[in-house]
């Protein structure tokens, strides 16, 4: 009896089977565990910086409320999909009903959406904070700032509301095996004896929009920056802008080029291994990733981090 017979007998007729990311792994015990130590660090990482944000009051500016909220979205974000994967290798049932398989679709899409939309919030900050030193702390008061936020939210719910019960009603009258190791939309669309053309097309103009209106305000953002920063005489002022904004960048790069790959290019450029592959990185890797870019590049939070620590004190007795 192969593996797929053997799983089909402890599933529902309704259920899917997620034939996952280890069966292309030739060690998929040690690839496990690489993946649960990954996931531990994405919660600890965010959580921490987190905690860092919200016990001082240095940090309780718009940057870092932002900045705790991506790192939110990211601990949630990967929980969508890690534990699920690892618990179905460790248990060897790789299951999923379709209530399941819609929730965390919907989940998965509308962290993505707000994500998408908060990365933008972000980049119109920093342009505030940049060539708006004088009117910032007006323009970008408490209030704004969680109205901005409330609204990536709203927007990213929004997403996830209108493709899942659309996605989640079609036929899946052909094999119930998702070759993937969560319940992504293109996945699931190729399972359905339906045609999918007019959803696909929608949700393709969905992602363009959804994409491009943020990367418009990105790189808008970020050109008004730029020629600010080339206007400012301080040497102090242009590195420390530099530095606040690459590594913003640096996670919009991750985040998106991924996404676009994913939704954006034709089909026919995509393969099952490949899908994996890409998706596997960019549900992982920013997650990690943020709070590194965001902390040990700041000298705010590291210095937060030790005061928590207690490590100057100590340090300076050292040298004492």
């Amino acid at each position: 009896m192969d593996n797929t017979t053997w799983l089909a007998n402890y599933t529902g007729e309704s259920d899917f089977i997620l034939l996952g990311f280890f069966s292309q792994s030739k060690d998929p015990a040690l690839l496990c565990v690489v993946i649960f130590v990954i996931f531990l660090m994405a919660l600890s990482g965010n959580a921490i910086l987190i905690f860092l944000i919200h016990s001082n009051a240095h940090l309780h500016t718009p940057m870092y409320f932002f900045i705790s909220q991506l790192s939110l979205m990211d601990m949630m974000y990967i929980s969508v999909t890690v534990p699920k994967m690892l618990m179905d290798q460790i248990i060897g049932i790789k299951k999923i009903s379709v209530p399941e398989c819609g929730i965390q679709m919907f989940l998965y899409l509308t962290l993505g959406g707000s994500e998408y939309c908060l990365l933008a919030a972000m980049a119109y900050d920093r342009y505030m904070a940049i060539c708006h030193p004088l009117r910032y702390p007006v323009l970008m008061n408490c209030k704004i700032c969680f109205l901005l936020a409330s609204g990536c939210w709203l927007v990213g719910s929004v997403d996830g509301f209108m493709v899942t019960p659309i996605t989640m009603t079609f036929p899946f009258c052909r094999s119930k095996e998702i070759h993937h190791f969560f319940c992504e939309f293109p996945a699931i669309m190729k399972l359905s004896c339906s045609d999918t053309s007019v959803m696909e097309t929608l949700m393709y103009l969905c992602c363009v929009l959804m994409i491009l209106i943020p990367v418009i305000v990105i790189s808008s953002s970020y050109s008004f920056i730029l020629l600010t920063i080339c206007r400012m005489k301080s040497t102090e002022g242009r590195k420390k802008a530099l530095t606040t904004c690459s590594s913003h960048m640096t996670v919009v790069i991750l985040f998106y080029g991924a996404a676009i790959y994913t939704y954006m290019i034709p089909s026919s450029y995509h393969t099952q291994e490949k899908d994996m592959v890409v998706s596997f990185f960019y549900t992982t890797l920013p997650p990690v990733l943020n709070p590194l870019i965001y902390s040990f590049r700041n000298k705010d939070v590291t210095g937060a981090l030790k005061k928590m620590l207690n490590v100057g004190p100590v340090f300076q007795e050292t040298i004492k």
